[in-house]
């Protein structure tokens, strides 16, 4: 059947080496490799294009993996493939210690058993119980590797798994049946341990499914409430959370006050106050007040289903580590096959070692070149980096966006939306006249009382923080372009800009020095005043967020060289917000085109830039800068879409934590492939210098992957 897009599950791809194998086999077929997409937590492999999907099958069971058809329970599926491999290292395990015990037994003791490799000829010196036991403990342990060893060797191509079967197999052809049975429990037991680390790191994303509920208590036209499944929920409708309870989608609160706990989207710590026209989001937990919530998006767009969605996405981007260990692997295993064929056969040819220990040595270097503590550390160590950072509200769209903060030097950053709320908030009061500054504002909100505009908003929320309860003003009238006027308390008042002043001519040279003084700062000035003078100036200026005056100073902790603000603002305003803040740089009265320019050239001149924005005109720059990182919660869908990593909470101090998160992340990657090459020089040493076993060898290898595994793990508590 052809099919524009196909979605598989994998059975058995759990390593970065069978991703390489599956490219190998499929990229022909499916017109280059760059039509396939691979989530190897999920098991699940993605194929583009118009292809057979049977022939695509096909192939990938030529590979000793099975494929089936991508379903909703592809993960209970993947699951059971790990269960399998567990039980089949286990009853390898077992196997090879009754095998042992039987040997030790029947043999004349301990040391008889561990030292019968030099009569292994001699049925008397290896029972036939034994010798069945350890065969069983070999056919158990080699069950799922033998298939990919095959194709490996039909394919020319020695993999991993290549490397294990015929060390295994010349074990059991030199009469070490011993080694040969620990050396497939031990190759079993990695890849059974391999697969639970990966799906403890898949645990750890997918826990994200978890936080919205599958029902919606939905309030019907007659009142009535009935629960109904969230993906069933109209937008628009109406849903009743109570208190305790999780939220199903996102929506706008319509009736009730509460707390909310945001920290399993945004992370931040403390519950937000909530109220009518208050922004909520699924997921969410409520707290102690009941709450009417009008839905605004559908089930599949809410935000955290966008998280899902961009995270699943992510994990099939790839780092640029892990792509240099894929290249890496592809040259080392083949130097370690052709390394152990030279010792094996080269050396007795040679006489510089006899045969049987020459191939003993040859295969010890066969178990030792195994790459899996290389290959399997550095995406379990970018997955577990992208979880932790969704669960502190970071949103990370892929493994090279996991790294390249690391690497970032100068952060550019817009004002509106994003060093400031992008909204004005009253940032000084002059009373004049005899008035003072509660009744000059009680004034203002009586005058703004019915107004829409966003300094009317401001000056109402200060009249509010103030504790105000201004009434409205009688016979309101709007001065089209100039402020308005009304009746407060029987008496004339009027409230606009300094051309109404001008215009009413009760402007005097205090006044207009005053308002001056104020403006020189960036900020609005609102003049109040009535027949006879002038009550007061107000001035108004976007709010700068509270962060922002720590943010320079921990980036600059984090080790940014230089804070650039780049903004479309007037200079004076730019100037204000960058001197609050301690920005190193600005660029202000910059229109889109101009911000990419800007961005353009700190490329050219620092090479890893980040870019910090909301707003569409914001877009083009976060494109073009190394790092784009959009504010989640208030940014322009296109700002989000178009960045690379998304704040969810506009909470600026995530950003140098996603510096330092970076950093942890990459010394991660790298102290675990230091550690994995260094573990692979020791032991070749050895083998070389006929110190090794064959199990010492693969119980190094199974160590070593171990610890690289549990150290990239460390990453989900970060």
């Amino acid at each position: 059947m052809k099919v524009r897009t196909t979605a598989f599950r994998v059975a058995g791809m759990d390593c970065a080496e069978e991703v390489a194998i599956l490219k190998r086999e499929l990229g022909g077929l499916v017109g280059g490799e760059g039509n396939l997409g691979f989530d190897l937590l999920a098991g699940k492999l993605t194929v583009a294009g118009e292809v057979d999907a049977e022939v695509v099958r096909r192939r990938i069971a030529a590979t000793g993996m099975r494929a089936e058809p991508w379903l909703a329970g592809a993960r209970a599926g993947a699951d059971g493939a790990r269960r399998r491999g567990a039980w089949l290292a286990a009853l390898s395990g077992a196997a090879m210690a009754a095998g042992f015990a039987a040997h030790a037994t029947l043999a004349g003791g301990v040391l008889a058993a561990l030292g019968a490799g030099e009569l292994a000829a001699s049925a008397v010196a290896l029972p036939l119980p034994a010798r069945l036991l350890y065969l069983v403990a070999v056919v158990a342990g080699g069950w799922l590797v033998a298939p990919k060893a095959w194709a490996a060797l039909r394919r020319a191509r020695p993999d991993m798994h290549l490397l294990m079967t015929i060390a295994v197999a010349g074990a059991l052809g030199i009469g070490e049946w011993l080694e040969a049975a620990t050396v497939a429990f031990l190759f079993a037991l990695s890849l059974a341990l391999e697969g639970w680390s990966v799906g403890r790191a898949r645990r750890a994303v997918e826990a994200l499914l978890e936080l919205a509920p599958p029902l919606v208590r939905v309030r019907r036209p007659d009142g009535s409430l009935a629960e109904l499944p969230a993906a069933e929920a109209a937008v628009r409708s109406r849903f009743v959370v109570r208190p305790g309870e999780r939220l199903a989608l996102d929506g706008v609160v319509v009736a009730g006050v509460s707390e909310v706990d945001q920290s399993p989207l945004t992370g931040e710590s403390l519950p937000v106050a909530k109220q009518p026209g208050d922004e909520v989001f699924a997921g969410s937990i409520n707290g102690r007040g009941a709450l009417e919530v009008e839905s605004t998006r559908a089930a599949s767009e809410t935000t955290l289903a966008r998280i899902l969605r961009s995270v699943e996405e992510a994990r099939s981007r790839r780092s640029p580590s892990e792509r240099w260990v894929e290249r890496f692997a592809r040259i080392y295993t083949p130097l370690v096959f052709a390394l152990a064929l030279v010792v094996g056969l080269g050396w007795p040819l040679a006489g510089l070692a006899s045969w049987g220990d020459g191939i003993y040595r040859g295969l010890a270097l066969l178990v030792i070149g195994c790459p899996c503590a290389l290959v399997v550390a550095t995406p379990v160590s970018v997955v577990a980096s992208l979880a932790a950072a969704a669960r502190h509200g970071v949103l990370i769209k892929g493994g090279r966006y996991v790294e390249e903060p690391a690497r970032v030097v100068t952060v550019a950053m817009d004002k509106t939306g994003t060093l400031t709320r992008g909204r004005p908030a009253v940032t000084g009061i002059v009373p004049l006249s005899g008035h003072d500054e509660d009744g000059l504002v009680a004034r203002a909100a009586a005058l703004e009382a019915h107004s829409e505009h966003a300094l009317a908003h401001a000056i109402r929320d200060e009249a509010t923080r103030r504790g105000l309860a201004a009434a409205a003003a009688e016979g309101f009238a709007i001065l089209p372009g100039r402020g308005a006027e009304g009746s407060i308390g029987g008496r004339r008042f009027w409230i606009g800009s300094h051309r109404m002043l001008e215009e009413r001519g009760q402007e005097t040279p205090e006044i207009h020095a005053r308002i001056e003084a104020l403006a020189a700062g960036g900020a609005t000035i609102v003049v109040v005043g009535n027949e006879t003078h002038v009550c007061g100036l107000i001035a108004l200026a976007d709010e700068i967020r509270p962060e922002a005056r720590r943010l320079v100073g921990e980036l600059h902790a984090a080790g940014v060289r230089r804070v650039v603000m780049l903004t479309g603002d007037h200079r004076p305003t730019a100037e204000r917000v960058a001197a609050v803040c301690g920005i190193d740089e600005v660029q202000a009265e910059l229109l889109p085109a101009e911000k990419l320019e800007a961005i353009e050239r700190l490329v050219a001149r620092d090479r890893h830039v980040a870019m910090v924005g909301d707003g569409v005109n914001d877009a083009p720059a976060l494109a073009r800068a190394t790092v784009g990182v959009a504010m989640g919660a208030a940014g322009t869908d296109a700002a989000i879409e178009t960045a690379d990593v998304a704040l969810l909470s506009d909470d600026l101090s995530r950003l140098p934590w996603l510096i330092r998160h970076s950093r942890r992340t990459l010394a991660t990657i790298r102290a675990n492939a230091a550690f994995a090459l260094a573990i692979k020089a020791v032991f070749v040493a050895f083998a070389l210098g006929g110190m090794a076993t064959l199990w010492g060898a693969i119980a190094a290898d199974m160590g070593a992957t171990l610890l690289v595994i549990a150290n990239a793990l460390r990453l989900l508590r970060s």
